[in-house]
């Protein structure tokens, strides 16, 4: 089996690092961390030697390189299908993909009002309309998961257990408990359910 490795960014602010970095410790494999600290200088030039797409992160296995998030976390599903990444359940496994995607394409307004910051708690930011959109949005999405597959399929997880899905929404989590974001009870245990996650722990203990 070809050695893995990912490339990824600060681990503080770095969501994009965190999605598939979390789906590869997932699978359990044995894999090399290249950590390039972002906000630098020679951030660019660091990443550059790794991808001529310039960005965080990079996975890399034998000869093949990826370089976004969301087709890395589809790669390590496939190709380690003992994981099981995605649901198996066909209905949910599509309603997953979905869900995975509108985050991947999604919620500009939410990303530029409130980044990433794993340790720090910062005042909860003016919410405007297209704010409150998206927190309304993405809370919708979690209760609806929870309750069309999550609770069905058994786990704490929007589709019952760990996902592409979760990984996709776990820097959303921090978000809300940085920015000291209110929500409903359901997702207010979905995001005490990812902050729960030994590998999550070990990322913002690392952060």
């Amino acid at each position: 089996m070809p050695e893995l490795e990912i490339v990824i960014g600060t681990k503080a602010v770095s969501s994009w690092s965190l999605r598939p970095w979390l789906a590869l410790k997932a699978t359990g494999q044995k894999f090399t961390e290249t950590l390039i600290e972002l906000r630098q200088p020679d951030a660019k030039e660091k990443i550059l030697k790794h991808s001529p797409a310039g960005l965080v992160p990079i996975l890399k296995h034998g000869p093949v390189t990826l370089w976004e998030s969301l087709s890395i976390c589809e790669y390590l599903a496939e190709t380690f299908p003992e994981a099981k990444l995605w649901p198996a359940d066909p209905a949910a496994r599509a309603v997953a993909r979905c869900v995975a995607t509108e985050m991947h394409g999604g919620f500009a307004p939410l990303r530029a009002a409130m980044s990433m910051e794993v340790k720090k708690r910062l005042p909860t930011p003016p919410m405007t309309d297209e704010l409150k959109a998206n927190v309304a949005r993405i809370t919708r999405l979690w209760n609806d998961s929870r309750r069309n597959f999550g609770a069905k399929l058994g786990g704490p997880f929007l589709f019952g257990r760990f996902s592409v899905a979760d990984c996709m929404y776990a820097p959303v989590t921090t978000r809300f408990t940085t920015y000291g974001v209110t929500v409903d009870p359901v997702s207010t245990a979905y995001i005490a359910a990812v902050a729960d996650l030994p590998d999550m722990k070990e990322w913002i203990a690392a952060a």
